[in-house]
Parts: C-alpha cells; structure tokens; sequence
C-alpha cells in the first residue's frame, strides 16, 4: 500500500538512492536537508523527480513540524558524519546529531502511530568482537595502537585475539566523539518509541559505498577517499598499516534494508547491523580500486600511524538482519567496486585528503 514518508538527511548519499527505492515502490516522499557544504558543496541537490523538499536544519522545530504533517513514517539520516573531525569539532556533532534528533522526537511524540527508521552506525561498538585462541568470545577490547606495541589487540595475558563477525549483542564501546552521538541518536529514538508508542527500528551501518558519495569530503567513506585521490592520481593514504578489517556494503542494499525496516512487523524496537557480512583489509580495499580505476601503479601510501578513536578490526554478522527483516546483499565489494570506479572516473572531484589529515596532525590526533 502506498505510503508518504519523511527522509531526513535525504539529499545526502544514503538518502538520495532511498527516495529512489521509496519512490519505485509507489510511495510519496518528502525530505527535510540542511544541504552542508562539506558534503553538497555549491551546487543544488540532485533529488530524484516527484521528492518533495524542505531546506533547513532539523533543529528548527517549525521546519521539522511542516515535514511531519501527513507523513506515515519517518527515516532519520541527518547527521555530521566523521570519525576523526568528530574529535575536535565537537559541538558540532553533538548540536547536528544529538540535539537534531531530540527536536525531531518532541514533534513526533503527539502523534504516535508513525514508524521511525534511524541510522545508526557500526562504530558504536568500538573494537568489533574477537574471541581467544580457544574459542572464548571477547567483547571488551581495548588496544595500545603503535608500531612499537603491534597494532592489533591482544588479551590481557599478551596472547593474541582472533577477530569474528560482530553481532548486535556486543557490547558498545564509544571510542570517538561521532561514535558517542550515534548512539545518543539510536538510544534516544528507542527510548522515545518506547515510551510513546512509536515503533522504532535503529539500523547500525557498516562501511557504505556506491555511485553518489561526496568524493571532495574527506570525512566520509574510505573509498569516497581513496577514489579521489585515485582520480588525481595520487596513491591513497592509509593509517597504520592496512591490514585493520572493515565490511562494505553497497549503498542499493541500505537503502533496500531501511525499507524493510519501516514494512517489516518484527522489527520494531530492535537494533539491526547492516553489511555484507565479509570482511576486507583496507590495503585490499585500495588494491581493487585502483585496479578497477586501471591504476595499478598507484600503491598505497602506509603511514604507520593510528588516528585517535580509529578501532583495527570491526566486520558484521548479519543474521538478525536476515532474520528480522529478510535483508541480504545483493552482491560484494570485489563485483561491484568496478560500477564504482566508472561512477568515479567520470567525477570532478577536489581531494581534500591532505588536507584532512594535517588538520588532525595538527591537533596531535595521529600518533
């Protein structure tokens, strides 16, 4: 049945290919965006014909009660989005992320019977789960990155931790200022749902891609990051020494998965990982892009140094999702890095990498 929904943060790269999906599947679609110059820079919002926009921050509760009116559920996308700029533009990320999300909560506790879809993130849980040598599962890890020490965590007797797929019943560990705000945002809106009878659905992102990122904001995805570099032909650059393990997902999937989550009964009130459910070291994450860029020569660039509230190993297991909601990936990385790269090629991009890595020089948050 056809529905109208709210996208907020919806001009953004997530929120552009959900309003495709919401709209191929018949329903009206609205979006509230504040269009932030590190991610749209001087140029209009290309949303997909028939949305209909609101222009604003979503900290205007006037703006955010005229995207609500009418509206049969909700997606929350808007946030400041950056691990490294989080730890030291700090307010910020707290007043775009936090305080966002409790104007839009306290105009949507008067009328309850809507859903709310919300963005969560994988960084919640710090370092990802890792169990010992003999199976134990260990949920609380901690590491000393450097050279010196090793760069991967190990137990407290010293022996080393073998890295699993992580599972939402992991505990959180907020390692960075971002990490602390998304999950201010995912437990705000829960708790809200909760008690006002709002069905809620927080979905906790892995590393996303695809055609539509922001290549000129150096604080979005690894690949956003190391295909401009590519394009300029400039080796990408990589903290520590590259074999830290991430998932990716492709951005046709989240946005896939945020549909299940506002149609799919069970999933009200549960917190849900979003990926692929493989796991990829970032020097092999660089090594297919420049391959399908046909850069080979470009190798990358290994700093062996660690920025702070970066975590080394974090991959997803996603049998909630495909439990809860009848979510899978549509494909992997090593199939679909090739569409990315012609997306890329075809781009006029600023790399702004450098740029970005003296300001957290700068500030003594690489060591």
């Amino acid at each position: 049945m056809a529905a109208t929904y709210l996208v907020t943060g919806g001009a953004g790269f997530i929120g552009r290919h959900l309003c495709d999906e919401l709209l191929r599947a018949g329903h009206k679609v609205r979006v509230i965006d504040g269009l932030v110059p590190q991610v749209h820079g001087d140029v209009e919002p290309s949303l997909p014909a028939g949305v209909e926009f609101l222009e604003g921050d979503l900290r205007d509760a006037g703006l955010v009660r005229r995207g609500l009116q009418g509206v049969d559920g909700v997606f929350h996308l808007a946030a400041e989005v950056g691990v490294g700029q989080s730890m030291y533009e700090i307010a910020r990320y707290v007043g775009g992320n936090d305080l966002a999300t409790a104007v839009l909560l306290e105009n949507m506790i008067d009328e309850p019977g809507r859903r709310l879809v919300v963005a969560s993130s994988m960084s919640v849980y710090g370092e990802g789960l890792y169990r010992t040598a003999d199976g134990t599962r260990v949920g609380a890890v901690r590491r000393m990155a450097g050279e010196a020490s090793g760069w991967d965590p190990v137990a407290p007797d010293g022996v080393p931790l073998v890295p699993v797929p992580t599972d939402e019943t992991k505990q959180v560990d907020l390692a960075s200022i971002y990490a602390l705000t998304k999950y201010a945002q995912e437990r705000a809106c829960l708790i809200t749902g909760a008690a006002y009878g709002i069905e809620t659905v927080a979905l906790r992102l892995f590393n996303v891609f695809g055609p539509g990122q922001a290549l000129s904001n150096p604080y979005t995805g690894v690949l956003a990051n190391f295909g401009a570099r590519l394009l300029h032909g400039q080796p990408p650059i990589i903290f520590e020494d590259g074999q830290q393990q991430r998932d990716f997902v492709h951005v046709r999937d989240v946005a896939r998965a945020f549909h299940l989550a506002m149609t799919s009964p069970a999933a009200a009130g549960h917190v849900v990982n979003i990926g692929s459910g493989r796991a990829y070291t970032i020097a092999r994450v660089a090594e297919l892009l420049a391959d399908a860029m046909d850069v080979p020569e470009l190798a990358p660039q290994f700093l062996g140094k660690a920025r702070a509230g970066d975590i080394r190993h974090c991959f997803a297991d996603i049998g909630k999702a495909r439990d809860l909601l009848g979510y899978s990936p549509s494909g992997y990385l090593e199939d679909q890095v090739g569409e990315l790269a012609a997306w890329i090629r075809a781009q006029d991009a600023q790399d702004r990498g450098e740029d970005a890595k003296r300001q957290l020089e700068a500030r003594g948050l690489v060591a």
